[in-house]
Parts: C-alpha cells; structure tokens; sequence
C-alpha cells in the first residue's frame, strides 16, 4: 500500500495549501465545480474505487453509502472534529476507519463564543442595523442599553477543550465561571480555571445569567437544553450556542424569546442545518451567525494537516492518529 498513491476523494473545496499538498502526496480527486454540499449520488459515484475518503459535516455518511462506495473505500478522513454525521459504528463493521480533526478549532470557536456573548449582551447587531438603516440621530444616554458582562455568571455546558478555553476567556471579562459535565474536572484544573462544578444542569441553568453550550451532540445530549430547563433561567439570562444544534429545542427556545422569558440568544448552530427557522430571523435579541465558530484561514489548514497526517500514517499501515472509536465519549 505504501508504493503506490491511494485515492483519495475529497467532497467540498479546501485552502489551496492544503489540496496542493494533497494532489503532491495522493492520487487526489478534488472538487472542481461549485463549492456547495454534495448530493448523495455525487458522492456515490466519486467514492466507487476510492480508497480513502474526505467528508465534511454537511455530508452525511451512512451504512448504505458505504456499501454503495464498494471494498475498496478503507479509510473515511473527516475534514472536521465532529463525526455524528458519520455511521462510525456501520463503518467498523465494514472493516473501515473514521479518523478525525480534533483540538484545531479550540481557540478559534472560543474566540466566537465571547464573540457572540458580548454580541448579544451587548446589542450589537441591532446597533449594526441602525446604522445600515442611516436612522441613528446621534448619541442618548438611553439608547440601546445593554447588559455589562464583567460579574455576571457564566455556565458552561460541556466542559472540554473548546468549554475551558471559554473559562479562561471568561475570567479575563469578570465573569464568574460555572459549569456542568459528565464528568468533573480535577480540582487543579478547577482552581485554574475558577469553575464551580455543578452536578446538577438544572440548578446551574437557574443560577447562571450567560449559558454556553460547548458539548458535543449525541443521544444523551439531544434537546439537553429543552423546554422544562430553559423555563428555568433567568428572564434576564441569555444563551449562546457554538457546538451543535442539536442540543437546545430550537422551537422551545424561539417561544421563549418571543414570550420574553429569555433576554436573547446568540446562534452558529441550528437543528435544521442551513435551514433556519425563520421566526428566529425576526427576533431582534438573537444573533444568527452562519456556522463560522472555526472560519479561521489558520483553522482551516490546520484541518487539512491533520487530514493529511491521518490518511499517511494510515497509508504507512500505521494506525491513524485521530481514530475515532465508536462510542467513545
């Protein structure tokens, strides 16, 4: 395997360092049209006779595509850390491997998650709008008030890489750090980031004034944030959204806003993908951002490497660094 090129077929356009990289190494099939999502027969009819795959988050791989893509497909390199778009569990059984990018995007999607809090807290995008509009006359002392951020408290909901990263950004604006997670940090870890462990998610949500939902989606996470708890925050309370979707009943937290039972809302993530609700685009407390928690040139390359390193050691007959392990946390 190591004298010859695998195949390699990547599903999405991606930074030209990265696919010049991959068309050096690889006998590289790349996108060559139109950058937007692959249909389902696309990416059957490009993985017949691919040995190594490249998917990203907006193409869903499942049982019956892999059976569609043929023994010789081994190796499905995912350009992203998450994989619940992927049947791991389908592909070990096919005898292929699911590796991944994970840990690149920590700095970048924290970095837009206080983004996004002081987004929101703040008013900027109704701010923004104003001026786009030429209505602002000027400055008032009652115009647009916000919220100040510093001696708020901050929950955390999934408390990993890109969670503590947001700690640490957190302390640096004043705010108070909590936090609730399958499993609790070591108390050194704790004492550096000055979180308070929370066993209990609905009484963190009932204390907090900022939530921020930093886990990962499967089964057990899956409308975590549902009606029952988000009727739990403060009125006053806002909730940010960077990880998945998935995670908050989107429906329950668009009546909450609209009821008043929330202050507002800052999104990157969606339960319907690109298909957003659209009473969330007439609310004038949330901020709508498309997917671009990790929309760094940086980020993006570092994805690519780690792609690269993953299918090489693979080619190599080594097992690939990034594996992901059905079922694994």
């Amino acid at each position: 395997m190591a004298n010859k090129p695998l195949s390699v077929v990547t599903t999405r356009r991606l930074p030209a360092p990265v696919e010049a990289r991959m068309r050096e190494l690889f006998d590289a099939r790349l996108r060559e049209e139109d950058d937007g999502p692959m249909t389902r027969a696309a990416m059957a009819a490009a993985m017949r006779g691919a040995e190594v795959l490249v998917p990203t988050l907006s193409e869903p791989v499942d049982a019956a595509l892999m059976d569609e893509a043929g023994a010789s497909l081994r190796l499905i390199a995912n350009y992203g850390a998450g994989v619940d778009h992927i049947d791991v569990a389908a592909a070990r059984q096919r005898g292929i491997l699911v590796s991944n990018t994970p840990g690149v995007v920590t700095e970048d999607t924290a970095d837009m998650t206080m983004a996004l809090i002081l987004a929101v807290t703040r008013r900027m995008t109704e701010g923004l709008a104003m001026m786009q509009a030429g209505v602002w006359s000027g400055w008032s002392p009652l115009t647009l008030l916000g919220g100040r951020v510093g001696g708020k408290a901050l929950g955390i909901l999934g408390m990993g890489r890109i969670g503590q990263a947001v700690a640490r950004r957190a302390r640096a604006f004043g705010l108070s750090v909590h936090y609730h997670n399958r499993h609790r940090l070591r108390a050194e870890t704790e004492a550096e980031l000055g979180a308070r462990y929370w066993e209990s998610l609905d009484q963190m949500v009932a204390h907090v004034d900022i939530l921020s939902i930093n886990c990962p989606h499967t089964p057990a996470t899956y409308h975590l944030m549902n009606a029952r708890r988000l009727k739990l925050m403060k009125p006053t309370a806002v909730i940010v959204n960077t990880s998945r979707g998935h995670v908050v009943d989107e429906n329950a937290l668009t009546r909450g806003l609209r009821a008043g039972e929330l202050a507002g809302a800052g999104l990157d993530v969606y339960e319907g993908g690109a298909d957003i609700n659209p009473r969330l685009r007439e609310l004038p407390n949330v901020v709508l951002l498309p997917h671009m928690g990790s929309a760094t040139i940086e980020g993006r390359v570092e994805m690519g490497e780690k792609v690269i390193v993953n299918i090489r050691t693979f080619q190599d007959g080594h097992r690939p660094p990034d594996l992901v392990v059905p079922g694994a946390p």
